[in-house]
C-alpha cells in the first residue's frame, strides 16, 4: 500500500510542477501535455521495473523521495516537498510555533547520541531546569542514548499541554537526573530585542518573518515611542532570512500613508498576479528611520528595506542584502503532502526586483549564474534616488562586512568549544550583565590549552591550495631547481595552533563571550554581547543623530546644469 501511495504522489507531484496554470499557445499546450504523459507512464514503468528486479531490496519511499528532491532542487532552492509527517517544519516555518520543549538540540556525532544545545527563554525546557550540554539519554521509556536527531525531535514534540519524561545525563555530574515537562505550544518571538541607543533612538532586532512578525514589531514600535520618547529608530534585519510575506507589508506599513504600495508580484498566471497595499493607519510617517542589511537579509527583509529605500522612508546601511526575488505559495498534494513552490517574482515600488540569481539559466556543470552589474537597469525612488534592479538591496551607507577567519567557523560548529563552555558555566553560577560580560585573557589562554589537549584541528584553504600547487609545480618540473620559496611558503602556512589563535584573539574572545552570555541571557543576551562592537550600529546611531545627514541622503539629486552646447 504504501509503495502505491508513494507512485501516486510522484505522479502527482510531476503533474502539478508540469501542469499547474500553464498559460501557453494551443498547439504547445498540446506538445507539452503529451510530453507529460510520456515520461510519467516511463517513470512509473522504470518504478515498477527497479523495485521488483533490483539486485537489493529498494526502500522505494526513500527512493522516490530522493528523485522528488533532486528534480525539485533543479528548480531552485525554494521548491520544497513536504509530505505529512514533516507538516510541523512547514507550521514552524509560516507561523513560529510548536508543540515541544522549546529548545535546540545537537547530534553529538554521526552514530547518534543528542544533547540539549540551547534552551528557549521562558519556554518549559528552561522552565524545568535544563541546560545546554544535557545528554538526553532517554524520553518517557525510550532509549535515545544513541539516536539521531531527527529521531529525538519526533518524540519530544507533541500535543501541548501533554507530559514527557526525561532522563539526562548532566556534563560533570555521575547521577543521572528525570525531569518531567509538560510540553506547550512554543512560540518563537520574532523581535529578540528591543530597547534604547543614545537616549532617544530606538532600537528593534527581528530575526524572521511569521505570521505574528507585523505585530511583534508594532507592539515594539509602540512601546518605544510612547513609554521612551524616541525621536528616531533602528531596524535591524541583519541575518534576517524573511518568511512570510505579508508581514513585510504590515511592517512597511507602520510607516507610510495607507494604501501606499510595497510590491506587486508577477507570474506565470496572470490572474494570480497581485499588488499589495498597506492596509491599516501607519504610526508615524516622517521619524527617521535607519534599516540595517548584510548579505544574509533575504526574502521578506528586501521587501521590508526595498520599499521603505524606494518610498524614501529610511535609509539603509550595512552590505547588500542577498538578492532573492521570488515568492513562494504552498499547494495541496495527495495524502495531506504539501508543495512549496516558487510561483512569482516580486518587484518592488520602484518597479524593480532584486533576483540575483538567474535559476532559469544553469551553466553545464548545473550551477547558477549571478546577473552582473553591467546587466541591471537604473529605477527610480520617490524623490528620483537613481537605485538598480538585480543582485539584492544596496545600501546608502555601506560598511565593509568583516572577512570570518576559517578558524571561527570550525571553533562555532565544533565541539571543543562547546564543552569549555558547558564546564566554564559550571564554574560560574552567575555573571555580570551580557552589556558589560567579558571574556578575560586568562579564560582565553586556558581555552586555547582545552583545544590543545582536546587535539582541535580545522580546514585550511591556504594548505589546500599550496598541496594543489606543489602538485602543478611538479608536475610541469618547477620543483627541479631551486624551490626554497616554495619551502618558505609552506613552513609559513604550516598549521600552528598558538599562532592562529593570537592571530584571531579579538575574534575568538568575541564568539566565546557571545555564546557564554547566551547560556545565562539567552538569544537577547547574545544580540546584546554582539551590539558591543558592531561598526554598523554605530553608522546608523551617527546618521541619525545627523538630522541634515539623514536629509541629504533621502533628498533628490541635485538637477545639473543644462550643457548649452547640448541644446
Amino acid at each position: 500500500m504504501c509503495k502505491l501511495i508513494q507512485r501516486k504522489s510522484i505522479i502527482g507531484l510531476l503533474a502539478l510542477l508540469l501542469l499547474t496554470g500553464t498559460v501557453l499557445p494551443v498547439q504547445a499546450q498540446k506538445d507539452n501535455r503529451f510530453e507529460v504523459s510520456k515520461n510519467l507512464d516511463i517513470f512509473n514503468a522504470l518504478v515498477k521495473e527497479v523495485e521488483m528486479f533490483y539486485v537489493d531490496s529498494v526502500d522505494v519511499e526513500k527512493t522516490l523521495r530522493r528523485g522528488i528532491d533532486a528534480m525539485l532542487n533543479g528548480l531552485d532552492p525554494y521548491t520544497e516537498y513536504y509530505p505529512e509527517q514533516e507538516m510541523e517544519g512547514l507550521k514552524l516555518i509560516t507561523t513560529g510555533e510548536y508543540g515541544g520543549i522549546g529548545s535546540i538540540i545537537r547530534q553529538r556525532d554521526k552514530d547518534g547520541g543528542v544533547v540539549i544545545a540551547e534552551p528557549f527563554d521562558g519556554m518549559p525546557a528552561a522552565l524545568a531546569g535544563l541546560k545546554a550540554g544535557d545528554h538526553i539519554l532517554a524520553i518517557d521509556t525510550v532509549d535515545v542514548s544513541k539516536a539521531t536527531n531527527d529521531r529525538v525531535s519526533e518524540l519530544l514534540k507533541g500535543v501541548p499541554n501533554t507530559k514527557i519524561k526525561l532522563t539526562i545525563q548532566r556534563p560533570g555530574e555521575k547521577k543521572t537526573l528525570k525531569f518531567e515537562i509538560v510540553r506547550k505550544q512554543v512560540i518563537v518571538d520574532q523581535v529578540t530585542y528591543y530597547g534604547v541607543r543614545n537616549d532617544s533612538i530606538g532600537y528593534i532586532y527581528l530575526k524572521g518573518f511569521t505570521d505574528k512578525s507585523g505585530q511583534e514589531v508594532r507592539d515594539a514600535f509602540l512601546d518605544l515611542k510612547k513609554n521612551h520618547a524616541i525621536k528616531s529608530l533602528v531596524l535591524d534585519l541583519r541575518n534576517n532570512g524573511g518568511g512570510v510575506l505579508e508581514s513585510a507589508v504590515q511592517i512597511v506599513g507602520l510607516f507610510v500613508p495607507k494604501g501606499s504600495e510595497v510590491l506587486s508580484t508577477k507570474g506565470k498566471v496572470k490572474q494570480w498576479d497581485r499588488t499589495y497595499r498597506t492596509s491599516s493607519e501607519p504610526i508615524d510617517t516622517v521619524m527617521p528611520i535607519a534599516v540595517l542589511i548584510n548579505g544574509n537579509s533575504a526574502s521578506a527583509s528586501e521587501i521590508v528595506s526595498g520599499a521603505l529605500q524606494d518610498l524614501d522612508r529610511a535609509v539603509l546601511i550595512g552590505q547588500r542584502s542577498f538578492g532573492k526575488g521570488l515568492v513562494q505559495s504552498t499547494r495541496d498534494l495527495p495524502y495531506d503532502g504539501k508543495l512549496k513552490v516558487t510561483m512569482s517574482k516580486y518587484y518592488i515600488p520602484s518597479g524593480r526586483c532584486i533576483q540575483q540569481l538567474d535559476y532559469t539559466h544553469r551553466k553545464a556543470d548545473g550551477s547558477v549564474d549571478v546577473i552582473p552589474d553591467s546587466l541591471t537597469s537604473v529605477f527610480y525612488t520617490s524623490h528620483g534616488r537613481p537605485v538598480r534592479d538585480g543582485g539584492g538591496v544596496r545600501p546608502e551607507f555601506e560598511i565593509k562586512d568583516k572577512r570570518i577567519p576559517t578558524i571561527i567557523y570550525y571553533l562555532a560548529t565544533d565541539w571543543t568549544l562547546f564543552d569549555f563552555i558547558t564546564d566554564w558555566v559550571q564554574k560560574h553560577k552567575t555573571i555580570s550583565p551580557a552589556e558589560e560580560f567579558t571574556f578575560t585573557d586568562e579564560d582565553f589562554e586556558a581555552f586555547k590549552q582545552y583545544a590543545k589537549e582536546k587535539n582541535f584541528t580545522y580546514d585550511r584553504q591556504s594548505e589546500k591550495a599550496l598541496k594543489n600547487l606543489k602538485e602543478i609545480a611538479g608536475f610541469e618540473g618547477y620543483l627541479e631547481g631551486d624551490s626554497t620559496a616554495l619551502q618558505a611558503l609552506e613552513a609559513k602556512l604550516t598549521p600552528d595552533l598558538d599562532r592562529d589563535f593570537e592571530r584571531n584573539k579579538d575574534e575568538i574572545k568575541k564568539l566565546m563571550a557571545a555564546e557564554i552570555v547566551k547560556r545565562y541571557y539567552y538569544q537577547k543576551g547574545e544580540l546584546l554581547q554582539n551590539l558591543k562592537d558592531d561598526d554598523v550600529l554605530d553608522k546608523a546611531l551617527e546618521v541619525l543623530s545627523n538630522r541634515e545627514l539623514y536629509d541629504k541622503t533621502l533628498s533628490a539629486p541635485e538637477k545639473q546644469e543644462e550643457n548649452p552646447d547640448t541644446k
